[in-house]
């Protein structure tokens, strides 16, 4: 089911969305263990997925703004998608020496997601 919700062109979105996504494409495998941004990019997201994906990156930003000044944007949506699902990197690994723990936290409650090729070879969480 297509979502109603108008989505936001991948080139036009901010640059935390922009890079949390980028991270996202290239740190996910398929069924194969490819990685999967070597077949898939960000046109391949299925539209509720990309909602969510947004839709998330709005509230982590708008609930930690005062801690994300400590770092840019870019480094920020990479980090997010990182911490959040555990990688062996993120928040906590020393590019954010004073609000690497809170952001670390923060992540944490969002939950791990991870991205799957579905039946219609769009890209899912």
């Amino acid at each position: 089911m297509q979502n109603s919700t108008p989505i936001i062109p991948t080139e036009r979105l901010d640059s935390f969305t922009g890079s949390y996504i980028t991270t996202a494409l290239w740190s996910s495998t398929d069924d194969n263990g490819e990685p999967i941004d070597r077949s898939y990019g960000r046109d391949d997201i299925a539209d509720e997925t990309l909602a969510k994906m947004i839709a998330d990156c709005d509230a982590f930003q708008k609930q930690n703004e005062a801690l994300l000044e400590e770092g840019t944007s870019e480094r920020a949506g990479h980090d997010f998608w990182l911490t959040r699902n555990r990688h062996g990197a993120g928040f906590w690994d020393g590019d954010w020496p004073v609000n690497g723990d809170k952001l670390t936290e923060a992540a944490h409650a969002f939950g791990e997601c991870h991205l799957y090729v579905g039946d219609d070879s769009k890209l899912y969480i």
